[in-house]
């Protein structure tokens, strides 16, 4: 009976739509929005436009911190446009890039 239920809970998981992720266009918004919105959930698309080619729209995904990032990623600083601010502060998940490091560091000094 336990294994029956086990395989219908893995079956049910592997089934269930991903979540899906928000995005917002940050000129739109302030600062304490952006990173509000980013740390309720983790996650988000920020779409700007660029400052260096006209009409050209810019987006990435940001992230709360180096949880959310892929293994052997972490969460950099970064910043984007806003409303009230030409750089708020944000994280976005960059390769790790020092050999000393391991897909299993977490901490920043990597």
């Amino acid at each position: 009976m336990l294994k029956t239920t086990f395989a219908i809970l893995l079956v049910t998981l592997a089934v269930s739509p991903a979540s899906a992720i928000s995005r917002y266009n940050t000129t739109g918004m302030t600062c304490a929005a952006v990173q509000s919105a980013i740390d309720r959930e983790g996650a988000a698309i920020l779409r700007y436009p660029s400052t260096r080619v006209r009409n050209m729209t810019l987006y990435d995904r940001y992230v709360r911190g180096d949880r959310q990032c892929n293994t052997g990623e972490y969460a950099a600083d970064s910043s984007v446009p806003t409303r009230d601010a030409k750089n708020c502060p944000v994280y976005k998940c960059e390769p790790r890039t020092n050999d000393r490091c391991s897909p299993f560091s977490f901490g920043r000094d990597c």
